[in-house]
């Protein structure tokens, strides 16, 4: 899976053309979705324009931050929504620059459910989950101040509520294709609302959206099938993390919960004779490599096993993220475990990411303590650019 250049080298297939649905792209390194905290009172700015713009490239794939699908969304401060028509607009500028420059655009879809706080609710009010439980004291929520709070008891969605979220994600992706992306991932993972509802650590509902598999993958499900009836198919994608502990959200046995989701996917896909955009699973590493708090995980070997059951079984285009460094995500795609590789911190600290990674350039270490904070420029979109100067406090050097 190498093409040869002119001089005769073999350019790793990472960096090959892709076919991923109707989309045709120009190489595997896809921007991972990430909170970024810039979009002061939840209107994309100037700011998420040149951000984006700026890690866009001639047929590359780009993934927006989680992108509030309701006023009870949030779980950090100042992060987008598109679910009025003030965000719409201001979304539709940001979309404009990244087509541009020849790329392709998803919004991501994102409801945090109990990984909020009052401090981010209309009205202050609790935030809604799948359970009563609260997330524990090991993990912080950042406060509209900047200091960090511990997470509050949530408020369990009554079974006749769950509908109303449903239309919010059915809602948000119409409003995503009216702002003029190309499609949505809705995300399913990392502890957020419908891997609330996934996790048997999480989920101790008694009626129809818990206890059994088929029950704990009804809501997720639904959210998929409303979706997929109002943009299409060929403009969903969906990203899941079966194996990761982020937020607390544990399960039994995350193999099966996997399977339990991509077998459903894939009568879905059979039932619409056509396929998702994309099913995105986050590396088991995610939280060690991503995290400041990360908690303990299984063998890297059991880690592998997972996933390739995973790719082997689902019946479409696969991304993986997580912790990827230039080699291991040269080594996925070489070796089929993956169709496109997601990178998250790198891309942050290297807008132009794609060229670095294909000529093996240096990188720049990006710098966590701006990460979640709201200057539009400071660690946001002042990174250099191979063979520009260093600006201060963001040295060059190989990763």
């Amino acid at each position: 899976m190498a093409e040869t250049t002119s001089d005769g080298a073999a350019t790793p297939a990472l960096f090959s053309p892709y076919k991923m649905s109707k989309f045709n792209l120009s190489h595997r390194v896809v921007l991972a979705p990430m909170t970024r905290c810039r979009a002061v009172g939840s209107i994309p700015n100037n700011a998420l324009v040149e951000y984006y713009t700026q890690r866009a490239t001639n047929g590359g794939f780009l993934i927006t931050e989680g992108t509030m699908i309701s006023p009870t969304a949030a779980g950090f401060p100042h992060v987008p929504g598109i679910f009025n028509k003030e965000q719409v607009e201001a979304w539709k500028k940001v979309v404009d620059g990244v087509h541009a420059k020849g790329a392709v655009i998803f919004c991501q879809l994102w409801h945090v459910g109990r990984a909020s706080h009052p401090a981010l609710q209309p009205g202050g009010i609790a935030p809604i989950s799948s359970t009563d439980k609260p997330i524990s004291k090991r993990w912080r929520v950042l406060l509209p101040d900047g200091s960090y709070g511990v997470y509050p008891k949530p408020r369990k969605l009554d079974t006749s509520e769950i509908h109303e979220v449903v239309e919010h994600y059915r809602q948000a992706a119409i409003n995503a294709i009216e702002a003029g992306f190309d499609g949505i991932e809705i995300h399913g993972a990392h502890g957020y609302l419908i891997d609330q509802f996934l996790k048997d650590g999480i989920n101790e509902r008694k009626d129809e959206y818990g206890g059994s598999l088929p029950n704990r993958c009804k809501f997720i499900m639904q959210v998929v099938q409303a979706v997929v009836a109002a943009i299409g198919l060929d403009r969903v994608g969906l990203r899941i993390s079966p194996a990761i502990d982020h937020l607390d959200a544990m399960d039994s046995d995350p193999l099966s919960l996997g399977l339990a989701v991509i077998n459903q996917l894939n009568k879905l896909q059979t039932d619409y004779g056509s396929k998702l955009t994309y099913l995105h699973v986050t590396q088991p590493r995610y939280t060690a490599y991503g995290q400041t708090e990360s908690g303990n995980h299984g063998s890297a070997d059991e880690e592998a096993r997972m996933m390739k059951t995973w790719r082997k079984v689902y019946k479409g285009t696969f991304i993986c993220s997580g912790g990827f460094t230039r080699q291991l995500g040269i080594e996925a795609v070489a070796e089929g475990d993956a169709d496109l590789i997601a990178f998250g911190r790198l891309f942050i600290s290297n807008p132009d990411l794609v060229t670095r990674l294909k000529v093996n350039a240096p990188l720049n270490k990006y710098v966590r303590a701006t990460f979640y904070t709201h200057d539009p420029v400071v660690g946001y979109t002042d990174y250099p650019l191979l063979g520009s100067d260093t600006v201060k406090n963001v040295p060059i050097s190989r990763l």
